[in-house]
């Protein structure tokens, strides 16, 4: 589809939280939702929504107001007392008060009534997570950390102005690295971005690929890949 561009910052699928207690409409708007190429997960109640949340970081979440707990008023409270930015996309029955509705939408947020289409709740779901800033459609190809820049459609990479030559793998790695600049990574994060699989005992080929990165990209300069000793690895501009 030609919407696929939506991607999170660091290049992974968007993620979605369904909160929905009718396990149809949970499955349908998964379904949808795949579709587009985002990462997917349900919840059916207000504190498996919390617990999710938590879990998953999603992006976005679609979330229904009659939930057999709690209201979907209050597992957005408690989301956003841990993530206060998650743009949330209201599922409301069609005899909701106006007021409440419009108590609902403050924040940017957004809703749709039930019934609804499926089309139409994509639809406003990316234009919630356009607004939102988190993501964007591509536009231009390149990123660039202090000194360092690297090119997505051509594949260049250059320090200082200078050519760094990378395997396919090497690229990934550094584009990963790239993407999250300041953030620390832990070796499971790479290997699940890089290689993904979450295999703990493969911990070493990122090490060994961290290492292949700095002798090719920080070699006689200022180094800009640092460890972080028990956490994991780290990308800054030098000095």
């Amino acid at each position: 589809m030609n919407e696929r561009e939506l991607r999170r910052a660091d290049g992974g699928a968007l993620r979605v939280l369904v909160v929905d207690d009718e396990s149809t409409l949970a499955e349908l708007l998964s379904m949808a939702l795949r579709y587009e190429g985002w990462e997917v997960r349900t919840a059916a109640d207000g504190s498996s929504a919390v617990r999710a949340a938590r879990e998953f970081r999603p992006d976005a979440v679609v979330l229904d107001i009659m939930l057999p707990d709690f209201d979907g008023l209050e597992v957005l409270r408690r989301m956003r007392a841990e993530t206060p930015d998650v743009p949330v996309l209201f599922l409301t029955a069609r005899d909701a008060v106006e007021d409440r509705v419009a108590g609902l939408t403050a924040g940017g947020d957004d809703y749709v009534t039930k019934p609804f289409s499926l089309e139409e709740l994509v639809a406003r779901l990316r234009g919630l997570l356009r607004r939102s800033g988190m993501t964007a459609a591509r536009q231009g190809s390149e990123i660039a950390v202090g000194d360092l820049t690297l090119d997505e459609d051509s594949h260049e990479v250059h320090r200082g102005g200078d050519p760094v030559d990378l395997t396919a793998t090497e690229f990934e790695l550094l584009r990963f690295l790239m993407r999250n600049p300041k953030r620390v990574l832990s070796k499971a994060q790479i290997l699940d971005r890089v290689w993904h699989y979450d295999f703990g005992g493969q911990s070493n080929v990122v090490e060994l690929y961290v290492s292949y990165l700095r002798k090719k990209v920080d070699a006689g300069r200022p180094p800009m890949i640092h460890t972080v000793r028990g956490a994991g690895y780290v990308l800054k501009p030098a000095g």
